[in-house]
């Protein structure tokens, strides 16, 4: 959806990933990640956290849940993409309380200090289209401005 709130943080998981089944039968891993921003200082030669750290629950779903759930663990530094949802529930206690949390669109390993290899290959299997089932539309030139995804044809380049 257009003007929704997208957020990129990097930073470290707090604990392993929680996977689990919703009664529907889909697959959700939570995971929260804590980034500190930090700045060098030059005079003492060190590095300094320059504000509190920020903690962010993150909610990844379906085959990426099980990615995340088998790939990261606890300390993993990490870079999550995603949407800003804000949920508002009830404590046993009956105080409303209101979270910001981070529906997961990306996410991996951060290969700042350290090196990764990948398992797998190409997906094979998988009908075209967006995460959210939205296939590209069968008729008309590529290319074409119809709110779905294209490649645009050469002369429709702006260079």
């Amino acid at each position: 959806m257009a003007g929704e709130p997208v957020i990129t943080v990097v930073g470290n998981l707090t604990d392993d990933p929680d996977i689990r089944t919703t009664p529907s039968g889909d697959t959700v891993t939570h995971f929260t990640v804590a980034s500190t921003p930090r700045t060098f200082d030059r005079r003492s030669n060190e590095w300094r956290d320059s504000a509190e750290t920020l903690f962010l629950r993150c909610s990844a779903w379906r085959q990426e849940a099980e990615h995340v759930a088998e790939s990261l663990t606890r300390g993993t530094r990490v870079i999550v993409q995603g949407r800003l949802r804000q949920r508002t529930f009830e404590t046993r206690q009956g105080e409303k309380r209101t979270v910001v949390e981070c529906e997961v669109d990306e996410v991996g390993p951060s290969l700042r200090f350290t090196s990764a290899t990948l398992a797998g290959g190409p997906r094979t299997g998988v009908p075209a289209g967006d995460r959210f089932g939205a296939a590209p539309a069968a008729d008309g030139p590529p290319g074409r401005d119809d709110g779905e995804r294209h490649a645009p044809r050469e002369s429709e380049l702006p260079f």
